[in-house]
């Protein structure tokens, strides 16, 4: 496949420089500066609805199924009156917004009205929000952040939680009971002087947003986003993705835009790059992934990027739908995914597909970030890279990296890297190195020990790994990797166990489209009856018998799995709503299946015995 044509598309090239210190870490950057940036995120707003006012800035499925669209100069105006509403309600920096319901266009509108007069906006995952009463993680931002309003497009949902952790606060939409104000009134708020000002008042150190982490690890933390933060990784973003600057992005994207990867690196981009962002109401699961297709079709997007599970179920649909796939990757030049390891022969289909419909390879990367980085800071473009590595430092990044138990801590300094965490010094504190450098808590292996600018592989999250019985430390982030990819697509995901054990175990995240094909009248059967059939488990007991063939040590040898049957619960933290697994958290909340899995239960499926 490789002797197939790439698809030519101006990207960056970078030359990396390093340094050996005399403590054993490492330094990695790009040599040169980035180019000139705004100092606000509204700048660009500004120049594209000067410069592109009747191009469409955003658009979304209205009830008769046909794109509504917002263009840069209306979507200026409802910026400046929404922001002349905000400030006529007396909000700030310690009176946010909260955003509690999906992505919309209103969504968006109201976020900007926010930003531009130096309000800051907090978008917080809907679910939070929805979950029948147990409002514990919609308690803890509302006491990081003191909210002075809530936002919900249609807020009949919403009302329960509303009423329980934020009353008396005034609330906004478009629809649904108990709105402050009608959202047509709202957009013809007359703007007044004041609205100038406070735009003019804001600058790099304004606080844009907060973004909280995913909680996975106990109360979500409230992340400060700056204009500097933003504006900066705009810019290394966009030198990266150096074709940008000549065609804007065309963007096709579900992802949530409560995580930095949507709300700050796709949403940003639009506007930084006088782009085109199309809601897609779709998502990654067997209900949603048609509205994806629909949508696929329709737009021709020219950067796209998905978690590795949606382009998974992507792949299950272009391989019966040559169509489909020509409409894909027709328009596209690079497509990129994060959020977890891409398994290779998902990749390897990715790149079959790409030139069956239209003779080319379409180049595929992924990067490293964290919510506090805005998230671009490292990233692959080298088309003759390994799958899954993670390229180099964008510029203006230093990447450190520090030897600890055998492996390379990872750091970060640069101007897309947070202050801190909201008012929370002791966090912030203990988030950064005694040089400044942000701790992102996950380990790098070189692809090459002699040279860094090869890149680097993800190498597993710091605090995930654990030690076998024998001392033996499993690097868990790689080997969930390995083993998915062997289990030919059948698991989505692994939960790596064995802490304190003389062996290993994996707690199986079922895909179930992939199951359905293998199991005879797979499609019809409840997900219990599915998971634990027969026919799987035996071909789960071949594929794992043949890994573990070919498992060097007691840190890759898995003698045992279960699939997961009872789905992972984002409100215990076992996932987030991206798809994204938290190993401590499935292993603590399950851990009678960890347990079954060392005392010879039924449902455990053995190396070699079905």
């Amino acid at each position: 496949m490789t002797e197939s044509p790439l698809r030519s598309v101006r990207l960056w090239q970078p030359e990396i420089e390093w340094e050996h210190r005399e403590d054993g870490s490492l330094l990695v950057w790009q040599k040169g500066k980035l180019d000139a940036y705004p100092v606000r995120m509204s700048d660009k707003i500004h120049e594209w609805a000067g410069k592109t006012p009747d191009v469409t800035w955003m658009a979304e499925r209205g009830p008769d199924g046909d794109w509504q669209r917002t263009s840069y100069a209306e979507m200026l105006a409802a910026v400046r009156a929404i922001g002349q509403y905000l400030l006529d309600l007396g909000l700030s920096t310690e009176r946010p917004l909260v955003i509690l319901s999906a992505n919309s266009v209103a969504h968006g509108l109201m976020a900007l009205g926010a930003q531009y007069v130096g309000i800051p906006s907090a978008a917080i995952a809907p679910a939070y929000a929805l979950a029948s009463g147990e409002y514990g993680k919609l308690e803890s931002v509302r006491d990081q952040i003191t909210p002075g309003a809530v936002f919900a497009e249609d807020t009949t949902p919403f009302l329960p939680a509303i009423e329980a952790v934020f009353p008396g606060l005034p609330l906004l939409g478009k629809a649904g009971p108990g709105l402050a104000l009608d959202w047509a009134a709202l957009l013809a708020t007359p703007v007044t002087e004041a609205v100038d000002a406070a735009n003019a008042a804001t600058g790099p150190d304004t606080v844009a947003k907060f973004l909280f982490t995913s909680g996975t690890t106990g109360s979500p933390k409230a992340v400060t986003q700056t204009q500097r933060m933003m504006c900066a990784n705009m810019e290394q973003m966009t030198e990266c993705y150096a074709f940008l600057r000549d065609e804007p992005p065309v963007i096709l994207d579900w992802a949530p835009w409560n995580h930095v990867a949507a709300g700050n690196l796709v949403f940003n981009a639009t506007i930084y790059n006088g782009g085109t962002f199309y809601i897609d109401g779709g998502r990654p699961t067997p209900k949603m992934m048609p509205e994806t297709i629909r949508n696929l079709r329709e737009v021709g997007t020219n950067w796209y990027f998905n978690v590795p599970f949606g382009y998974e179920m992507l792949v299950e649909a272009m391989e019966n739908d040559l169509e489909l796939a020509k409409a894909f990757f027709g328009k596209l030049q690079f497509k990129y995914y994060a959020g977890a390891a891409m398994a290779a022969h998902t990749w390897a289909a990715l790149e079959k597909l790409a030139i069956k419909a239209t003779g080319q390879r379409v180049q595929l990367g992924t990067g490293l970030g964290a919510t506090e980085t805005a998230p671009f800071a490292i990233f692959n473009t080298d088309p003759d890279a390994a799958p899954g590595n993670l390229g180099v430092p964008a510029k203006e990044v230093i990447l450190k990296l520090v030897p600890v138990e055998g492996k390379w801590e990872v750091r970060v300094k640069g101007p897309n890297v947070t202050p801190g965490y909201w008012r929370n010094p002791k966090l912030t504190a203990e988030a950064f190195d005694e040089e400044g450098f942000y701790c992102l808590g996950d380990a790098l292996k070189f692809a090459d020990p002699d040279d860094p600018s090869k890149g680097f592989f993800f190498d597993g999250r710091v605090a995930e790994n654990f030690k076998l019985s024998t001392g033996t430390w499993v690097g868990v982030g790689a080997l969930r990797a390995k083993l998915t990819d062997a289990l030919g697509g059948y698991a989505r995901d692994a939960v790596i166990v064995g802490e304190g054990e003389d062996s290993l175990g994996a707690l199986l995240v079922p895909f179930r489209p992939a199951i359905e094909k293998l199991v005879p009248g797979g499609e019809g059967m409840a997900d219990a009856e599915l998971f634990t059939h027969p026919t799987l488990r035996a071909e789960l007991a071949t594929r794992l018998k043949a890994y573990n063939a070919t498992a060097t040590g007691s840190s890759l040898r898995v003698p045992r799995v279960m699939m997961l049957v009872e789905p992972l619960d984002l409100q215990k933290g076992e996932v987030t709503d991206k798809g994204s697994v938290n190993q401590r958290a499935v292993r603590a909340q399950r851990a009678d299946l960890v347990a079954a899995l060392y005392a010879g239960d039924a449902r455990v499926i053995e190396s070699g015995k079905g």
